[in-house]
């Protein structure tokens, strides 16, 4: 039978407690939300969502074609030119998604005889931009710039070092300086995907390359999404003019995909304008972090320390990951959860997302709720 082999694989996800399933949520929820990305809490915005309506309205719902044919529009050569300035680079593109920006700019910047070096624990964007590669891909450990440096000493040919900033499971981050200082001995680019830096670290958010010192550097090039910090949708890839130039010749997920839908342009360019005036906010979303890492280890929770705007709670097993996330649900905070395979360790988590516009009760009954409902 067609397909048949799936009944089993169903079957095994719900022995191991790891079924998936979607839940609609409504567009005014009662529930606390520490599970989305909207770390500065821009995703409702009302500058956010008029610059999104106001695109849609004087430029379509949809880009029409690929950014090559027709789905080019002004507001994305605008957005593009304020991103690279704001962030500290030469040049930007950007594309559908993150994830397509990932995939953009690892396989085109690791053609055939090159070697990638990727952390093991990237996120599956850059794992699958390392698999679509021509390049050949060596993993090494978490964090570990000597280990980047001894893999590109073995390979004589062009290379590159593919890292997270921040790394979405733990929001611990990367060693970037030393990480470029590795690369640099070797003669090798460095592409970080920013992910979960930008709006949070750096001078008013600009990132953690611009926090590393690392912002414009002719063999550095960063992934950022639009869909976090921004509150939007969309990705884009920032780096030197020639770096981009390449991407528009060479990247399949930016040639073949149709542009970036102009309310999604609209409402990152407002919120970006937004986080210019407000650099506030950057600095808030990691207080907030530092404040409920805290309280959660002060009651002896196992939290890991964030780096960003992340906190890492770990639990005893998936089934009861899946058990405490419900219970927060019931007692009114949604919260991630996190379990194999999507963590490379095996250790299951509540993720919990530190937004830069939580109060002070709030927080309070954040952190209450988990506690309560600790397994």
């Amino acid at each position: 039978m067609a397909f048949g082999w799936i009944d089993e694989q169903a079957r095994a996800r719900h022995r191991a407690g790891l079924v998936r399933t979607l839940r609609a949520r409504p567009a005014d929820s009662p529930l606390l939300d520490l599970a989305s990305n909207d770390y500065l809490g821009l995703a409702r915005h009302p500058e956010v969502v008029e610059g999104a309506a106001g695109a849609a309205r004087r430029w379509g719902a949809g880009a029409t074609g690929s950014r090559l044919v027709t789905g080019t529009t002004e507001l994305h050569g605008e957005l593009e030119r304020e991103l690279a300035g704001f962030c500290g680079f030469e040049a930007a593109l950007v594309l559908s998604s993150g994830y397509a920006a990932n995939l953009a700019a690892v396989t085109a910047l690791a053609p055939h005889g090159s070697l990638i070096v990727s952390d093991a624990g990237n996120h599956a964007s850059l794992i699958d931009g390392c698999r679509l590669a021509r390049g050949t891909t060596q993993v090494v450990g978490h964090a570990d710039p000597a280990a980047v440096r001894k893999a590109l000493g073995t390979h004589p040919g062009p290379a590159v070092a593919v890292s997270d900033t921040v790394f979405s499971v733990d929001g611990d981050a990367a060693p970037l300086a030393r990480l470029a200082a590795a690369c640099r001995e070797s003669g090798a680019g460095l592409i970080v995907d920013d992910a979960h830096g930008l709006g949070v670290l750096g001078d008013g958010g600009r990132g953690a390359a611009h926090a590393a010192g690392l912002a414009g550097a002719p063999d550095v090039v960063v992934t950022v999404t639009l869909s976090k910090s921004l509150g939007s949708q969309g990705g884009a890839v920032l780096g030197p003019a020639r770096v981009i130039d390449h991407l528009v010749n060479a990247a399949r997920t930016f040639i073949f995909d149709t542009g970036l839908a102009p309310a999604a342009a609209g409402g990152a360019l407002a919120a970006l304008r937004l986080l210019r005036r407000e650099p506030e906010r950057a600095a808030r979303a990691r207080e907030v972090a530092t404040e409920l890492h805290t309280r959660l280890t002060a009651s002896d929770l196992d939290a890991v320390r964030p780096d960003a705007a992340v906190v890492s709670v770990r639990a005893p097993s998936p089934e009861r990951a899946v058990r405490w996330a419900a219970d927060c649900r019931a007692a009114g905070v949604v919260v991630g959860c996190f379990r194999p395979p999507s963590v490379p360790d095996g250790v299951s988590r509540l993720r919990l997302t530190a937004r830069a516009d939580l109060t002070a009760g709030q927080l309070d009954r954040a952190v209450r709720v988990i506690c309560e409902t600790r397994p």
